[in-house]
């Protein structure tokens, strides 16, 4: 197969098993969308969503937010981890918010990168679920994928979004990334890998990670 047909191949797959993509963190809006995806780092999708009802209850917008302390908000948001630094972030974010965009969530990737706590993933991750802007997320799943179906080098997040956007038409990308989430985690985990069950990287994935899977599971 030629590169071109195993990306043709991938986005067939993909779209056969999700024709309809569930939005992994459950929001309302851009700017809860924004403080989940924020909680989400080096968390559950699961246990964010359990946690944001909670938080959203006492502040859904940046003006009630600014109203709670920021022990309050790490107090709420202490079972995702990280919450003394996340809670400043959600704190220190939603003030900018008022002062600087009458607290709207500003539509522009670079514009979101300046807030605190907000990285180039979170703002993509806003960007392309919250207002419909292409942009191509790179979490766990899809740099581990990427590297897995050939498609990437996996040297670091930055070179797999360069090359999922090179590979990938634009029209597909909102929708792709999130295809190749939940097929990461239902078909190719990082544990607990079956591959006869995943079907991608069975059918194209790079030579060496297919023998290096055989070899590991004979010396099991």
């Amino acid at each position: 197969m030629t590169k071109q047909e195993k990306v043709e191949f991938t986005i067939k797959t993909l779209n056969e098993l999700y024709p309809t993509i569930p939005i992994p963190l459950d929001h309302k809006d851009p700017y809860t969308l924004l403080i989940a995806v924020l909680l989400s780092a080096q968390s559950t999708d699961v246990r964010v969503n359990q946690i944001t009802p909670l938080l959203f209850a006492k502040a859904d917008n940046p003006f009630d937010m600014i109203k709670l302390s920021e022990e309050e908000i790490r107090e709420i948001i202490k079972p995702v981890g990280l919450s003394p630094m996340k809670s400043k972030g959600i704190y220190g974010l939603s003030k900018i918010l008022i002062e600087k965009y009458n607290g709207e969530v500003p539509r522009n990737i670079s514009l979101l990168e300046e807030l605190p706590a907000v990285g180039h993933k979170t703002a993509s991750v806003v960007v392309s679920q919250a207002f419909g802007i292409p942009a191509f997320p790179v979490d766990t799943h899809i740099h581990r994928l990427m590297y897995r179906w050939g498609f990437s080098n996996g040297k670091n997040v930055v070179q797999t979004e360069r090359d999922a956007k090179r590979l990938f038409p634009k029209e597909i990308w909102n929708r792709l990334h999130l295809q190749i989430i939940w097929y990461g985690r239902e078909y190719s985990p990082a544990r607990g890998w079956d591959l006869e069950k995943d079907i991608i990287t069975k059918t194209i994935g790079r030579k060496t990670v297919i023998n290096e899977y055989y070899k590991n599971k004979k010396s099991r």
